[in-house]
C-alpha cells in the first residue's frame, strides 16, 4: 500500500482531468454500477465529530474517514483509504485534506465548463483560504483564467492570495469592497465560513460557485440572489438538507437541477446561473479512481 504525502497526493489530482473523472463518476452512478450512501455522522467526547464518508464502483472503494475538533489545531484530520473492490486489498492512503480541496474545486471547475453563460470572464473570489486557493488554481488550469479579484474580511489575507495568483502569472488584486469588482467578473466563488450572506447583487451573466456555506443555518449568497438564478447543485438529497444558502431562500426544489442532468443539457446562454456544492463521497471516489490509475494500480 502507498501512503501519499499531502504533496504526492496532489500531484496525482490535477484539477482538468479530476473534473474529467468526476463526469465519469456522475455517469456510472447514473447508470447504477457506484454505491455512495449518504454519510456516516459520530459525535465524540468534547464536541469533536468523526465523519466517514464511503463510495463504491465494482472496481475501487474509497473511504474517507474525518475527525473534526474544534478546540485542536488543526481543528479537523482526514484520510482517504483507497482498496480494490473485489479483494479488500489496501492500495493506497491519500491525504484527505488535500483531495477535499482538490474534488472540490474541480466539481466547480466542472460546473463552470457546463453552465457559465461566460467562462473566459475575470474570476471574483470571495475567500482567501484553501477552498480560496483551490478554485484560484482550477479556474486557471481548466478555464484559462488569467485575472483575478480576491475579497477577504482579512485584506491581509486577500493580498497574500492575490499575491500567490501573481505569482501564477495572472492579473490579481486584493479588493476591500466588492462593487467595483462585480461590474466586471463573470465568475464568482463563495468560500468563506461567513454565517450571514456577503453577495447580495451580481451580473446578470455571472456564474456563482457557492461552496462554503456547509450547514442550514450558514449562507454565503443572500436570497434575493438565490431567487434570480437558475440553480444547480452538486447533489439533490444533500442540497435538500445542508444548503443554508437554498433553503433560507425557500427555493421552488422542482426548478433545481443536479449536475448530473446538468451534464446532459445544452448551457445556459444566460445568467445568472448558481451552482451549490455541498461535498459528496463520489467526488473522492473520482479522486480515488484518478490516483491510483495514475499510480498504475488499476
Amino acid at each position: 500500500m502507498r501512503i501519499l504525502s499531502a504533496e504526492e497526493t496532489a500531484a496525482l489530482l490535477p484539477y482538468p482531468v479530476l473534473a474529467e473523472s468526476i463526469a465519469r463518476v456522475l455517469a456510472d452512478h447514473a447508470r447504477g454500477q457506484i454505491t455512495a450512501p449518504e454519510r456516516l455522522v459520530v459525535p465524540l467526547a468534547g464536541g469533536a465529530t468523526l465523519l466517514l464518508m464511503p463510495a463504491a464502483d465494482p472496481t475501487i472503494t474509497a473511504t474517507k474517514l474525518v475527525t473534526v475538533h474544534p478546540q485542536q489545531h488543526p481543528s479537523v484530520r482526514a484520510e482517504v483509504w483507497v482498496m480494490r473492490t473485489d479483494t479488500g486489498e489496501r492500495l493506497a492512503l491519500l491525504e484527505g485534506s488535500v483531495v477535499t480541496a482538490r474534488r472540490t474545486a474541480a466539481v466547480s471547475l466542472l460546473a463552470a465548463q457546463a453552465l457559465a453563460p461566460n467562462p473566459s470572464g475575470p474570476l471574483l473570489i470571495l475567500g482567501a483560504g484553501t477552498q480560496g486557493k483551490s478554485h484560484l488554481e482550477a479556474f486557471q488550469e481548466g478555464l484559462g483564467t488569467d485575472k483575478v479579484y480576491v475579497y477577504s474580511r482579512s485584506f491581509e489575507h486577500a493580498e497574500a492570495l492575490a499575491s500567490y495568483a501573481r505569482q501564477r502569472r495572472m492579473l490579481a488584486q486584493a479588493i476591500s469592497a466588492l462593487e467595483p469588482a462585480l461590474h466586471e467578473a463573470s465568475l464568482i466563488v463563495c468560500a468563506t465560513s461567513s454565517q450571514t450572506p456577503l453577495l447580495f447583487k451580481v451580473p446578470p451573466g455571472a456564474f456563482i460557485a457557492a461552496v462554503g456555506a456547509y450547514r442550514p443555518d450558514m449562507a454565503e449568497v443572500a436570497p434575493q440572489v438565490v431567487r434570480q438564478a437558475r440553480i444547480y447543485v452538486d447533489t439533490l438529497k444533500g442540497a435538500r438538507s445542508e444548503a443554508g444558502d437554498l433553503l433560507q431562500a425557500q427555493v421552488d426544489w422542482n426548478q433545481v437541477k443536479p449536475l448530473e442532468i446538468a451534464l446532459q443539457q445544452p448551457k445556459p446562454t444566460d445568467g445568472p446561473v448558481l451552482f451549490k456544492s455541498v461535498g459528496h463521497a463520489l467526488w473522492d471516489l473520482a479522486a480515488a479512481r484518478l490516483a491510483v490509475h495514475k499510480l498504475g494500480m488499476q
